[in-house]
């Protein structure tokens, strides 16, 4: 999820895996099948190429291996990478790769793929991911040492993530602007087959993958040995599929289904912790929220409890801050949380002269205090939405509810029409806050079209000048706790990770490896014999 966009988008991170039943498949064949379907909050990604990508899904988790892998409780794990060490300063970075590592074309792993590698994100959407780096020295074939412009902390997390996927050199060159839609080639498990946006990928087994990571307990070729990754927007479509044996697991289950999931006795889950907070988005740059009183009203008129027991059942926890609350950067001083008080946002309204009509709805001006409310088309989201405009009615807020697909509703933010927006993230690191609010991201992904001196001196120390981990830490902490104090998003609800899947399709590990259903767990699945 682009690994933040990938990430920003729904709670509803539902993958499906099913066996091909019903399909009249010779037996043998559905043995080793499965379908697997993608989440919403990753429907519609243009291409599979990580280094241009702001979109990418499942998919390109399983062509691509990276140097290093990310585990659940955010320790780090070789892979392509066997090993890494950096000098006191931060200034140098060594890693040590594993050979005999091959690309799908039949090309070799090696450092000069490296070079070539980090080379191509300069003026890509995901440079940043290596801004730090000034170059790469090769050491010999199989060492190279990234000589960095400054110390960046952050790096082993970025080399981590889905966005460093690295593709062959000479697959990537040849095909140009087509890559990642009719060829995407990795090292990973599996091969692409074939790709239509929108609607379904094909993959099938790598059978001469023998370099899986040790968050798998299978480092070879795959078990199922044919993925079709279907992309179903509405999650009740794919709970039914469940259901019925056409889908095997749901990942991060929509709460709403929960109940009735938990009845079926052929249903197993796995659980997660999440990674994904719900917000309202203001647009600061049109319309009422210019004000930063008007979003401050709107803000404390929102009560995060409501949202947890509707929308939730009581599944995941309130947001109060923008970061999961398993990071660090999260802890911020408790007087910049937003927290519900509508007395206190009434109060702002009244001071700001927007006075109530004899309908509830208030006027200034002689004009209506009267927005859009853009949301999902997903359930979650309508549901959220609702409850945020009678939230809001209270406060003499009138709203129209306007739902998109997710892939329309990128679109639509990018024009920058709107005003408030249900919107969604998945993402496990602080530096989400540079995705969204950054000044050099604006129109999209900064749809809140934020751009504040201070908050881009705040951005930039967090970002580029912490020397160490425990400093980053902190410089992220004031950095969101301006964003805070400038009422630049409402958050909502903190998501958890539930995962469903049919015990007498799939047999699924009792440890799901890695922040979220990946490669690892993947290689290690099977069909049920």
């Amino acid at each position: 999820m682009n690994r933040r966009e990938f990430l920003a988008s729904s709670s509803i991170v539902t993958l499906g895996i099913g066996l091909g039943l019903g399909s009249g498949l010779p037996a043998q064949a559905a043995e080793s099948e499965a379908v697997i379907v993608l989440s919403s909050s990753e429907a519609g990604a243009p291409n599979q190429d990580p280094i241009r990508a702001t979109l990418l899904s499942l998919v390109s988790n399983l062509i691509y291996d990276r140097l290093v892998e990310q585990d659940d409780d955010q320790s780090y794990h070789p892979h392509l990478a066997e090993s890494w060490e950096t000098t006191t300063d931060g200034m140098n970075w060594t890693f040590k790769l594993r050979r005999g590592v091959t690309f799908h074309d039949g090309e070799p792993f090696n450092a000069a793929t490296i070079v070539w590698w980090i080379g191509k994100y300069k003026g890509s959407a995901n440079e940043y991911m290596t801004a730090a780096i000034d170059h790469v020295e090769i050491v010999d074939d199989y060492t190279v040492r990234f000589v960095m412009k400054r110390p960046e902390p952050n790096l082993i997390f970025n080399l981590a993530q889905q966005f460093m996927g690295i593709p062959s050199p000479t697959s990537y060159e040849a095909s140009g602007d087509s890559y990642g839609v009719t060829e995407a080639i990795g090292t990973g498990p599996y091969k692409l087959e074939s790709f239509v946006v929108g609607q379904e990928t094909v993959l099938v087994a790598n059978e001469d993958y023998a370099w899986g990571s040790d968050l798998s307990e299978n480092r070879g070729a795959p078990h199922i040995k044919r993925l079709t990754l279907r992309e179903i927007p509405d999650s009740s479509t794919a709970f039914l599929e469940l259901k019925t044996g056409g889908v095997g697991m749901l990942s991060s289950v929509p709460n709403e289904f929960l109940p009735q999931l938990q009845k079926e006795k052929q249903i197993g889950f796995r659980n997660l912790p999440g990674i994904g907070v719900t917000y309202l988005n203001f647009n600061s740059q049109s319309g009422p929220f210019t004000d930063v009183i008007m979003r401050q009203a709107t803000a404390l008129a929102i009560d995060q409890s409501a949202v947890l027991k509707s929308v939730y059942s009581g599944a995941g926890q309130e947001a109060h801050q923008f970061l999961i609350s398993s990071l660090a950067e999260s802890k911020v001083d408790p007087q910049f949380e937003i927290r519900h008080d509508l007395d206190k946002a009434k109060k702002l309204l009244d001071q700001a002269g927007w006075t109530s009509g004899s309908d509830g709805v208030r006027t200034k001006d002689k004009k209506r205090l009267s927005i859009k409310l853009w949301t999902r088309s997903e359930t979650e989201f309508k549901r959220t939405a609702e409850i945020v405009q009678a939230q809001l009615k209270a406060l003499g807020m009138e709203t129209e509810i306007v739902t998109f697909d997710n892939t329309t509703l990128r679109d639509q933010l990018r024009k920058g029409e709107h005003e408030l927006v249900v919107s969604h993230y998945d993402w496990n690191n602080a530096d989400i806050l540079d995705w969204f609010y950054s000044a050099k991201k604006i129109p999209f992904p900064n749809s809140a079209m934020w751009n504040d001196v201070k908050s881009e001196e705040l951005h930039d120390i967090a970002m580029l000048q912490s020397k160490n981990w425990d400093e980053r830490v902190a410089n992220f902490k004031k950095y969101q706790e301006y964003l805070l104090s400038q009422f630049t998003f409402t958050p909502l609800h903190e998501s958890a990770q539930n995962t469903a899947y049919n015990k007498d399709l799939l047999e699924v590990p009792e440890r799901i490896r890695g922040p979220q259903l990946g490669q690892p767990t993947i290689l290690d699945m099977k069909t049920v014999q």
